[in-house]
């Protein structure tokens, strides 16, 4: 069981705090009375939205009256955050505590989730060995309190994010991150969406109780939900060192972030300018709305903050190069093509990113031209053009009739929630 958890209607920012205060004592009363070294593990800037980075400005100020504490944002393969994005999400953290994860060259191998155990947990569809490996700043730094701080939330690669997500994926090398991807979008995105514990949730948990088990360490999970205003705010805190913390939280973000509607034949996705700068991340806005558009529907994205495609140079080449182009052409590029052999969690980023031919997906970019959204098999909308028409500021969450008489559904924080049809719902 957690520790301790907190579910409301809405926890305010203040009682917020309090939770936090709370969570660092119960780390001084069960796992280290007089701690030296403090890691604290948050997300990355594209889930600031969740307050993990003022929650985590907290857990260091607790902390640094009385140990070095240092942060690693868990970033996966995401551009790291410049020093004024390290300010604007953690405050007055110092900049020199904030330490960057380099997914190629910081992987530190600790052993294998076996081929076998993945082919019988995927059904068969996928057959190769995970490799394990994470910063190894983690596994060999001498850290008396290891906290993850994260929002559970419905996510095309796990069912729900967070967790020992933060270790794997957030934290982990390329060998890991590439064939967990893989494997995940062979079993399938819209098997995983929203599902307590997938295919690769499970060899994650054989991992940590295998490899991490002797990690001084808790998370902190966080659940969010709208208000009767329109506003994210915290519904749920779970502080806990075990699986059952995550499924707590994962059990009251399946009954708050899951929106079941009929299927939506145009929805208009805001993708926030702060926040998503590439379609790497921006496709957040297709995976959680794929469940619920009708057949020959159409999904808008308006993205002010998008100037790529990949979060790197390399993954924003093969973006380009063989565009969002569907699972059966990919799946024969993949077995051809030695870049996508090397870069599997590309290769599945590609199969997440595309509708199948089922519906169309049409980007409004702040940055990027026509050529370039068309390039990768999107359709293109001139920003200020959608602005115009889709203005998100009179807009609603849910369904809306615009003044020609058109009906759309917004949603304006897509990465915060899970769209789908009663008969696509997996529970």
């Amino acid at each position: 069981m957690a520790w301790f958890f907190e579910r409301k209607e809405e926890i305010g920012r203040e009682e917020m705090k309090s939770l936090v205060i709370k969570s660092a004592n119960e780390c001084l009363n069960r796992i280290c009375k007089k701690p030296k070294k403090v890691l604290l593990l948050p997300p990355d800037i594209t889930r600031a939205h969740s307050g993990a980075g003022w929650i985590t400005e907290i857990f260091y100020n607790f902390f640094a009256q009385m140990a070095e504490v240092y942060v690693i944002p868990t970033l996966g393969q995401h551009v790291p955050h410049t020093e004024e994005q390290n300010r604007w999400m953690f405050g007055n953290i110092p900049e020199d505590k904030i330490l960057k994860h380099n997914w190629r060259t910081d992987g530190k191998r600790l052993g294998i989730v076996p081929a076998d155990y993945v082919k019988k947990i995927t059904g068969g569809l996928a057959d190769w060995d995970i490799p394990i490996s994470i910063n190894r700043l983690v596994m060999e730094e001498p850290w008396d309190i290891i906290i993850n701080i994260g929002h559970v939330v419905p996510h095309e690669v796990l069912g729900f994010a967070n967790h020992n997500k933060n270790y794997f994926i957030g934290l982990g090398g390329k060998d890991t991150i590439c064939a967990s991807h893989m494997a995940a979008a062979c079993y399938g995105i819209e098997k995983n969406l929203g599902s307590l514990v997938t295919p690769l949730r499970h060899c994650y948990n054989k991992a940590e109780n295998e490899f991490l088990g002797n990690l001084p360490d808790v998370y902190v999970q966080l659940v969010m939900a709208y208000n009767d205003e329109g506003k994210l705010v915290h519904t749920g805190f779970y502080c806990g060192n075990d699986l059952d913390t995550y499924i707590q939280a994962a059990k009251q973000s399946m009954a708050q972030n899951i929106t079941i509607v009929p299927p939506l034949r145009k929805v208009v996705a805001v993708m926030q300018g702060d926040e998503f700068f590439s379609t790497w991340v921006a496709n957040k806005a297709i995976y959680r709305t794929r469940k619920a558009m009708a057949d020959g529907g159409e999904l808008i994205i308006i993205a002010p903050g998008l100037k790529r495609f990949g979060e790197q140079d390399e993954v924003d080449a093969i973006i380009r190069k063989y565009g969002y182009s569907g699972t059966e052409k990919i799946m024969k590029y993949w077995k051809k093509n030695d870049d996508l052999q090397d870069l599997t969690h590309a290769t599945a980023h590609l199969i997440h990113g595309s509708s199948e031919g089922r519906f169309e997906i049409t980007y409004a970019p702040g940055h990027l031209s026509k050529e370039e959204i068309e390039g990768v098999n999107f359709h293109y909308l001139d920003y200020q053009k959608a602005i115009d028409i889709y203005s998100p500021d009179k807009l609603q969450n849910g369904f809306n009739t615009l003044p020609n008489g058109e009906e759309i559904y917004f949603i304006s924080t897509p990465s915060a929630g899970l769209w789908t049809t009663k008969e696509k719902l997996n529970i």
